[in-house]
């Protein structure tokens, strides 16, 4: 994702829109730039490839001086990495804007453009932007006016920033589908992706809503307009928890903070690549619309967590893309001969993206050629992962510090649903199983919010963990991984030895293991295998064992002295695996607490394993 920021202010802003886009280096980039207008109104403009700090080098050479501007960083999506190809893009020698997101139907607006006689100096969508904003300008001689008519005709998702040498008192913002936000200063304001890019300027904001086109001006004059035109009133909000993403904050550890950030990092995950019924395929590069069309097979390689989440992942894309998919962890991948498959995508997963099982693998793929293209789902924005793979999904799960990884997993499995989606939509274009799954990752955010209310009822329930030894997870489908997970979870961090089975495979040798002291966890949402994973339940009860149940709020379950069971709000089954990893997870952090043991480093284990 890129990152903006724009300011209209009393003093001189290159040095504040610099300072923005350092704080949002985290999104992940190939590309910086700047354009300023000066106190003459002259449009002047600064690219450059690579990391922020080649943008600085430039502007150290040659400053830019003005009081209103605009800055970026590119994630390439159309067009191939390059200065050419950086934001801000012109039109002519007056207008620049900036654009976060994806313009669907550039082709067909370019080609109208190019009849007209405009010519296109980049590769990107965005560029499209700026010439229908030169030509509406031209027609009301009003920067306001010229956005709110050609945001209408944009297919996609956009957040926009715009100014104008004619209008140089105005900053233009506009959002769809991608976040924006505007810094309420003193006699001051400013717009960016993000609050954590303007904290250095202030701690007030406006959070646009969808479709909400603002204009500001010198004195920290701000109107906020809705999708239909209307000037309307937005709060302001004071951001109370500054950009503390390496402080523990109010929680007792980061893994705690971690668990409860998780609705708003499936949000950020979801922002700017979703439409009503479809995931924008681009959001994995610019090449991905072609390519997914040609994909038959897929190969996930991952560690770990992330070796979790491709296991998900491959009951989605079988089910619901029908491309049969192969999940393998790393380690074991590149050592052995390889059969590629014809048209086989290569996917990883990596937190960090410097996992050293996880990179070898991906070279070793490479080496071994026959994949169509190689896909990066990783959190960290020029890691290794991400620099050597064809095309990457950044996570936005921000800084995690807890070695068990909590919203690194949760944004891992929310992007392999969005790959799942846009693999289907190439094979057969929307439809309304889509449709309901893009509204049922909408509604996450806020299910996860009801699903923390649960925390105090999981503290008082891992009393019962406290003295145990071992634990027993059980899952059928898609929810066997997520009972791998919450094994992994409680094995890392409370150090009790946790295995996890499908639970058909109970009588085929662990229910042997079975009995008073052996506590069972079941994860039971109401899909098409619950009865039979209740049958395999009373076989569990048969045995003594004292069961601890997960299950939707509108299941079934008989209660008694070792029948315990927490009630989880309904969900869509498809986007079930993700909130039934939420209380595994709470589960494991307070019986390590109970323990005594180190949540947040525990024994032996380091966050980035960057060694064989």
């Amino acid at each position: 994702m890129c990152g903006i920021v724009g300011a209209m202010a009393q003093r001189q802003v290159q040095n504040i829109l610099l300072e923005g886009l350092k704080r949002l280096e985290y999104r992940g980039y190939d590309s910086a730039g700047m354009a300023i207008l000066d106190d003459q109104a002259t449009l002047n403009r600064t690219r450059a490839m690579g990391k922020v700090a080649a943008l600085e080098d430039k502007l150290l050479e040659s400053a830019l001086s003005g009081h209103a501007g605009i800055a970026h960083t590119r994630w390439a999506t159309h067009g191939r990495p390059s200065e050419h190809n950086a934001h801000p893009h012109q039109s002519g020698d007056k207008l620049a804007v900036v654009h976060n997101g994806i313009i669907e139907n550039f082709e067909a607006i370019k080609e109208s453009l190019e009849g007209e006689g405009y010519v296109f100096t980049s590769e990107t969508d965005t560029e499209v932007i700026a010439h229908l904003l030169a030509r509406e300008f031209d027609k009301t001689g009003d920067l306001l006016e010229a956005v709110q008519n050609i945001v209408s005709g944009l297919d996609g998702a956009y957040a926009l920033g715009v100014i104008h040498a004619d209008q140089p008192d105005t900053l233009i913002g506009a959002r769809k589908g991608s976040p924006l936000v505007v810094g309420v200063g003193i006699e001051e304001a400013f717009l960016a992706s993000d609050p954590l890019a303007l904290l250095q300027v202030t701690d007030r904001f406006i959070y646009l809503q969808e479709g909400d086109v603002v204009r500001l001006r010198h004195q920290g004059n701000i109107q906020v307009f809705d999708h239909a035109g209307e000037q309307v009133s937005r709060e302001i909000t004071k951001f109370e928890h500054g950009d503390g993403a390496a402080s523990k904050g109010n929680y007792r550890h980061f893994m705690l903070k971690e668990i409860h950030e998780q609705a708003s990092v499936i949000a950020a995950t979801l922002e700017g690549r979703l439409s009503d019924h479809h995931v924008f395929p681009r959001c994995f590069g610019a090449d991905a619309d072609d390519m997914l069309s040609h994909v038959k097979n897929i190969q996930i390689v991952a560690c770990g967590t992330s070796y979790h989440a491709g296991l998900v992942a491959r009951y989605w894309i079988e089910k619901l893309a029908g491309i049969p998919t192969q999940v393998e962890v790393a380690s074991e991948y590149r050592y052995r001969e390889v059969v590629v498959p014809e048209g086989t995508l290569f996917v990883t997963l990596s937190q960090s993206g410097e996992t050293a099982d996880t990179l070898a693998a991906l070279r070793y793929a490479a080496s071994k050629g026959g994949y169509l293209a190689s896909l990066a789902i990783c959190n960290v924005p020029g890691s290794s992962l991400v620099r050597e793979s064809d095309l990457c999904l950044m996570t936005h799960a921000g800084p995690e510090i807890g070695v068990a990884s909590t919203k690194a997993f949760t944004s891992q499995l929310i992007s392999m649903m969005l790959l799942t989606l846009a693999l289907r939509n190439v094979k057969q274009g929307d439809d309304d199983v889509q449709a309901d799954i893009v509204k049922a990752l909408r509604a996450l955010p806020g299910l996860f919010e009801k699903g923390l209310a649960m925390d105090g009822a999981i503290e008082k329930l891992s009393a019962a963990f406290a003295e145990k030894h071992h634990a027993l997870f059980l899952g059928r489908g898609p929810m066997f991984p997520i009972a791998l997970e919450g094994a992994l979870k409680l094995k890392e961090i409370s150090y009790i030895h946790a295995e996890a089975y499908p639970a058909g495979e109970l009588k085929h040798g662990p229910l042997a293991l079975v009995d008073a002291d052996m506590p069972v966890i079941a994860v039971a949402p109401n899909d098409e295998l619950l009865e039979k994973l209740k049958s395999n339940l009373q076989e569990v009860r048969a045995r003594g064992g004292e069961l601890f149940v997960f299950a939707d709020e509108h299941v079934s379950f008989k209660e008694d002295d070792h029948v315990h069971v927490m009630r989880l709000p309904a969900v869509d089954e498809h986007v079930a695996p993700l909130l039934y990893t939420l209380p595994l997870q709470l589960l494991s952090y307070h019986v390590a607490v109970l323990k005594g043991t180190d949540v947040d480093q525990p024994r032996n284990l380091a966050k980035s394993v960057t060694v064989e």
